[in-house]
């Protein structure tokens, strides 16, 4: 493996499972395969799960880390081709991204959508370019379309936790009082369609994912029929997508808050969520502290899911 950016790269996916459970099993197992590497961590954006987890795994596989904070200690980047750099951005980034290449073997980015112009977040510019010009292999923290190694948690957990062979996993739409970007969205969904499971996202009219995302979901907008018969609830706010309301809030309908009502429509559904979560807009507390809510062990699987990636991108160095 190269490169990491979405379900696409992950090749055979029962065997990207069947390495999670080794690596969860045997966490130090293949410590000589980092050893004397180097792995940076750039953030763009804040985190807590995404750095400690993906620092974490590093270290689970012997690799030194390096931690960078554009925003906390980093000259200010420009990202922009052709402009005159007169203004409070003293570094553009194409200068940058090589000399972090010069510092370490793998680079992770965690860059999210900006809502500022749709075609740079969905072309993915800034990620990209820390492909083109880093001379490194590249994997994604969370960019502006997709969150990967979240998704790929995501799979693990829902295989972990499953109960029949294709269970029915709903993805729903719940109200923030923030424009989120559609990264989680998409990216679940792109990896509950590979994954074959009986999938239905359900959101209010305005919020419809990019079709290419979407893929052979079924779309239902009567929230209480798509709870119906669920085996695994996955909730996550999401901007609008479509024009021309690309990155505004539509709604913010307490309807859609999940709570023990509509979990009690499902199969006994087990509850998901990436974290950070908005207690009582996006789950109420007794569904998110019951015995079905597994946003704990999903989040621990996030160590998982990032140590696979960095072991098949170290085993082609």
């Amino acid at each position: 493996m190269r490169n990491f950016t979405s379900v696409h790269d992950i090749g055979d996916m029962n065997l990207a499972l069947q390495n999670a459970k080794f690596v969860k099993e045997h966490p130090y197992a293949d410590q000589e395969l980092g050893k004397n590497k180097t792995l940076l961590l750039i953030f763009f954006n804040s985190s807590l799960r995404t750095r400690l987890s993906t620092q974490k795994a590093g270290l689970n596989l012997g690799m030194n880390v390096i931690v960078l904070d554009i925003n906390q200690g980093a000259w200010k980047l420009e990202t922009e081709r052709g402009v005159i750099m007169d203004g409070d951005k003293p570094e553009h980034i194409l200068e940058a991204i090589p000399v972090m290449g010069s510092y370490c073997d793998i680079i992770g980015v965690r860059s999210f959508a900006q809502f500022a112009n749709k075609a740079d977040d969905y072309n993915e510019v800034i990620l990209n370019q820390f492909i083109q010009y880093s001379g490194r292999p590249v994997f994604s923290m969370e960019a502006a379309t997709r969150h990967p190694l979240q998704s790929f948690a995501d799979l693990i957990t829902i295989e972990e936790y499953k109960k029949t062979e294709r269970p029915k996993v709903v993805l729903t739409w719940a109200p923030h009082p923030k424009a989120l970007p559609q990264a989680v969205p998409n990216s679940f969904a792109e990896w509950m369609n590979a994954a074959d499971y009986e999938f239905v996202i359900t959101h209010p009219e305005g919020y419809e994912l990019d079709e290419k995302f979407v893929g052979n979901a079924v779309v239902e907008y009567d929230k209480e029929k798509a709870y119906r018969g669920a085996d695994f609830i996955y909730a996550k706010n999401w901007a609008a997508y479509q024009d021309p309301n690309y990155g505004k809030i539509l709604s913010t309908d307490r309807s859609w808050t999940v709570d023990s009502d509509k979990m009690a429509l499902t199969n006994n559904a087990y509850f998901m969520h990436c974290l950070p979560v908005r207690r009582n807009m996006i789950v109420s507390d007794e569904v998110i502290e019951g015995p079905q809510s597994i946003v704990i062990p999903e989040a621990a699987n996030r160590v998982v899911s990032a140590q696979v990636i960095l072991k098949e991108i170290l085993k082609d160095l």
